[in-house]
């Protein structure tokens, strides 16, 4: 092995240890869709996962399981005005509760769509999303990758609210803070939270 082909080996393998551990670790979501049940405390949602986003259904679950929602808040609406906007919850990046991030699932490689009812995962660039997801209220195409502008990433949907939607409409126009929030998330922050007392696999229809 000569000298260019062995630093290259080591930068490879330091790459390999220094890499977050992705959600691919861990066992895949489900080649079907899976129901969940959002208690909370402005009643209960219910939101199916969709297979089409495997990595990203597969964290959804992951923590739905080990119990990484129960007593976390939905804590944001943002209001976009006619009954559009976004309702976002989870565990608000607490380090006793997040999971390494995961890779990126674009609306052009899954087919999904921000439309009404859509859950999809917060993030901040590509690949950082963990704990944090969101429900759409109304159609919100400006979230799909490539909508926003040429080559833009948008954000992941991974499944559906299939009942509460009247829940999810109440918490996004539920009171907010006038002063929380940095930057142009103030006046979005909810006050008080919505309590999520717990999410749990549902039972298959």
């Amino acid at each position: 092995m000569n000298r260019r082909s062995l630093v290259s080996l080591v930068l490879c393998l330091a790459a390999a240890l220094s890499a977050p551990v992705l959600a691919q670790d861990v066992p895949p979501a489900p080649a079907v869709a899976v129901r969940v049940i959002l208690e909370t405390s402005a009643g209960s949602i219910f939101v199916e996962t969709d297979p089409r986003a495997p990595i990203t259904a597969a964290n959804f679950l992951r923590y739905v399981d080990e119990g990484r929602f129960n007593g976390t808040d939905f804590y944001r609406g943002m209001e976009l005005g006619a009954g559009t906007g976004v309702v976002q919850g989870g565990t608000a990046n607490a380090p006793d509760r997040i999971l390494p991030p995961i890779a990126h699932e674009p609306t052009s490689q899954t087919g999904l769509r921000h439309i009404n009812g859509a859950l999809s995962m917060a993030r901040f660039d590509p690949g950082t999303a963990d704990g944090d997801f969101f429900i759409i209220v109304g159609n919100l195409p400006g979230f799909d990758a490539g909508r926003a502008a040429p080559g833009d990433p948008g954000f992941a949907v991974f499944g559906r609210v299939i009942e509460g939607m009247d829940v999810v409409r109440a918490i996004l126009t539920a009171p907010k803070s006038p002063t929380e929030g940095e930057g142009f998330m103030r006046g979005q922050m909810l006050d008080p939270r919505i309590r999520i007392l717990s999410a749990r696999r549902a039972p298959a229809p």
